[in-house]
């Protein structure tokens, strides 16, 4: 189509500008954009291999992120996505940062510099992040430095090539510079796009490879030799474990123990350079070596533990035969004084763990863990050591990767999840859950079996029961007691099971006669509360 001349007589375009659809050059300038972003995170990705994993752009801002998460939504996330809500979070990044990749290549096809400012402030905000860690070091800020002016570079290059393929020989080109009689045409942009995204990639998978072979200590966790414990856990006998199918085993294996934390990367720690100092209001301060927490006594310890996070009926529970030196041998060796009231654990990652100096000193049997159900840690559990103290949830009391105990006071330290509104003390509630049948099972009329496990850690359970339908209250029958530290197993026989649809509540009461509550009460602030139901289908 002609335009108008000033004489009101219409003109022909020239010929050798280009015009192409808006939807068209917009795609073309997101596009720009996204190789722009896969070069920064490439670089960013490549430069953290020497600086550590955890200081990686992404990581970094995700893990800012998750610090800055208010309570109730990180409560939603764990209800939600589970021990997916990690992966979950970094899709979030990943998908911010592709609207503001599309964004800053928009912006750079009509002012290059714009978009190289959006980068910059992309590697600005991942060198905050990086610094905002109690841990940080300066060097953490450099992959992010190095991510914004990729990103910057690529974009305002990508940006350039592409506003001069909108021009043809002869035609002054819409940005600043010496001209060519061979300006580039549509099919170099596209190689110069694509060869960014493949040199990003190249980058970023080469820089998380170099990353893991950096920081692996398959070989020095393989190495580890466990010495034989000086006390061992009495055998769990058979009858506190029934043959229910179904039911959960009594041990969690170690692959499917339930693992929340804050850390997106895990800590990998070398245990030949691990030490554990112990500092605060003690009368001598210690730094033990992992050779020389090796050569402590050790101890066995059947434990169940637990995540505050549990919804009623929830899955983050699990019990291990932990192995590891006494904690509170460690701290009268250190000599704590008066007034000491909290036992402030380090993790390598800065989380910080607060656990009540009297549940710790009460007798009750915590440790320094080295292994578990008869292996070295898993490293997403915490090698080369961590905290277990019964009775308490994890929150409280399971400081994994652990660097530093430090004996204080509450007034003087608030540790991560006191800081954020949770309970100080975190003492396990009584809990109960229906394992068998499952929800909205279908099931044969007559006799049903019931089945399922309660827990009241450092307390014991002393009765479990059952009613149908908001019925009377039936004692089920309770497998073994095997301590008052673990799990306690439950079955009971429905009889009569008549066809329809039905309501199976359960409740628990603890060792010291108290019965479980019905008022139900969210995670937060010191544990969820209320009976667990079920509901099944009898056909």
């Amino acid at each position: 189509m002609g335009v108008v001349t000033n004489s009101g007589t219409p003109a022909e375009e020239p010929a050798s500008v280009h015009h192409p659809r808006p939807a068209l050059r917009a795609a073309g300038a997101a596009m720009i954009g996204f190789a722009a972003a896969a070069a920064a995170v490439g670089a960013g990705e490549l430069v953290a291999a020497f600086t550590g994993p955890e200081s990686a752009p992404v990581i970094a801002v995700g893990s800012a992120a998750i610090d800055l998460t208010p309570t109730a939504l990180k409560d939603y996330a764990v209800r939600t996505f589970g021990t997916n809500d990690k992966p979950v979070l970094l899709a979030g990044i990943y998908l911010t940062m592709a609207a503001l990749a599309a964004l800053a290549g928009l912006l750079a096809a009509r002012r290059p510099p714009l978009g190289g400012a959006v980068f910059a402030l992309f590697g600005g905000l991942g060198i905050w992040a990086a610094l905002s860690r109690s841990t940080s070091m300066p060097t953490d800020a450099v992959p992010s430095i190095a991510a914004g002016l990729a990103g910057a570079a690529a974009v305002v290059w990508l940006a350039r090539l592409f506003r001069q393929a909108s021009v043809r020989p002869g035609v002054q080109p819409p940005v600043k510079g010496p001209t060519s009689s061979s300006n580039p045409d549509r099919r170099t942009v596209l190689l110069a796009t694509g060869g960014t995204v493949a040199v990003a990639a190249v980058a970023g998978v080469g820089g998380r490879m170099l990353a893991d072979s950096r920081n692996d200590i398959t070989a020095a966790r393989n190495a580890v030799h466990l010495p034989a414990p000086a006390l061992r856990a009495r055998p769990v006998p058979l009858a506190a474990r029934p043959a229910i199918p179904g039911l959960p085993s009594f041990y969690t294996p170690n692959a499917e123990f339930y693992r929340v934390d804050t850390a997106l990367t895990l800590p990998r720690i070398d245990p030949r350079s691990w030490s554990l100092r112990v500092h605060g209001l003690v009368d001598r301060p210690l730094l033990i070596s992992f050779d020389e927490l090796l050569r402590r006594p050790l101890e066995e310890l059947d434990h169940t533990l637990s995540c505050v996070s549990n919804e009623v009926g929830g899955p983050y529970v699990g019990t291990s035969r932990w192995l590891g030196a006494s904690l509170p041998a460690l701290l009268r060796e250190a000599g704590v004084r008066s007034g000491a009231q909290q036992l402030v654990g380090r993790s390598k990652d800065g989380m910080t763990i607060g656990a009540p100096m009297d549940a710790v000193l009460d007798g009750r049997q915590a440790l320094l863990a080295v292994a578990m159900n008869g292996e070295t840690l898993p490293v997403a559990h915490g090698f080369p050591c961590r905290t277990v103290v019964p009775g308490l949830y994890g929150y409280t009391s399971a400081t994994k990767w652990l660097v530093d105990l430090e004996v204080t006071t509450f007034a003087a330290h608030d540790p991560y999840w006191v800081k954020r509104g949770w309970d100080r003390t975190g003492v396990v509630k009584t809990t109960s859950r229906i394992d068998v049948p499952a929800p909205f099972a279908h099931v044969a009329a007559g006799d049903v079996s019931v089945a399922g496990t309660a827990w009241a850690t450092h307390r014991g359970i002393a009765a479990v029961e059952v009613r149908v339908d908001g019925g009377p209250w039936a004692q089920a029958r309770l497998a073994a007691d095997a301590g008052t530290d673990l799990w306690r197993q439950w079955s009971y026989d429905w009889t009569g099971a008549q066809p329809g649809t039905h309501r199976i509540e359960v409740r628990a009461t603890d060792a010291t006669g108290a019965v479980q509550t019905e008022a139900r009460a969210t995670p937060f602030p010191s544990g969820s509360t209320g009976w667990h139901s079920t509901v099944v289908i009898v056909t």
